[in-house]
């Protein structure tokens, strides 16, 4: 029998997550602070939680998938959160936070005799919903264990493991992240140029992207930005995460020049004047 799932945050990426696991047969106690957002799912069968502790099962899994540290915080210590899960239970958290954070926050699991299993994500909505998306992993073998059957079911194409010190799989995920970003910054740029020198975009990134460039990122992106249906400047998730990156670059006393200057970028500043 297929355990209770709880799951927090149902944004763009976590409602079709969600959804996943409603479709694999997982019964689901969903929250979100926006309580019209899970009207889907509700009509799936799944029920809905008045506040997160609510969504949390003694001894059980609890998923969550919020915005940044602060949001991941203040579910973690909301009233009741921690005592309901307890002993046995695991805290899987999906959001793309600091190193620091997950580790503190991997401490006060402990504290209450529960798991915290970092498993951000690397996909965007539409590769949730193909169930295309690649998740590293940290925390307990024996938690990785007893919740990979439920990051399968979320739409996991790969599953990566990185230990049991919390921390890595977060920063792998910002890593990540800070290569995206750079891509499709870069992306940006060089199609801004085909267009200003009277080269088509859409020609010139169907050629890149199908010889030189034939990764998922320049592929995915190039064809976006050649179609003007995305610029990195519309979302604010790649200011968040370089900025986390650049956190904790400095945390590591590493010099990280280039996150420095894409940050000011993102920022409309220019780090190279200073």
């Amino acid at each position: 029998m297929r355990e209770n799932i709880g799951f927090i945050g149902l944004g763009l990426l976590g409602l079709p997550v969600a959804a996943n696991l409603l479709q694999a047969g997982y019964a689901l106690t969903v929250y979100n602070r926006t309580a019209d957002k899970a009207e889907p799912l509700v009509a799936q069968g799944a029920v809905q939680a008045a506040r997160p502790a609510d969504a949390v099962t003694a001894g059980g899994i609890v998923v969550t998938l919020v915005w940044d540290d602060e949001a991941l915080e203040g579910v973690v210590r909301s009233e009741d959160f921690l005592e309901r899960l307890g002993p046995g239970g695991i805290h899987v958290s999906m959001s793309t936070v600091s190193p620091d954070t997950g580790r503190k926050l991997k401490d006060l699991h402990a504290r209450h005799g529960s798991v915290y299993v970092e498993a951000p994500v690397f996909g965007r909505p539409e590769a949730a919903a193909a169930r295309q998306l690649w998740i590293p992993v940290a925390g307990p073998q024996e938690a990785k264990e007893r919740v990979r059957p439920v990051l399968e079911a979320m739409g996991a194409r790969g599953i990566f493991d990185f230990g049991e010190e919390a921390g890595t799989a977060v920063l792998v995920k910002l890593i990540g992240n800070f290569l995206i970003v750079s891509a499709a910054r870069s992306l940006e740029e060089a199609l801004g140029m085909a267009e200003r020198g009277g080269v088509d975009p859409k020609a010139a990134v169907d050629m890149l992207t199908s010889t030189l460039f034939t990764a998922p990122i320049y592929q995915t992106y190039g064809k976006m930005i050649a179609e003007k249906t995305a610029t990195i400047s519309q979302s604010k998730i790649p200011q968040k995460d370089v900025g986390l990156f650049l956190a904790a670059a400095q945390n590591v006393q590493f010099p990280a020049p280039l996150a420095g200057l894409l940050l000011d970028m993102l920022e409309g500043g220019d780090r190279s004047r200073q």
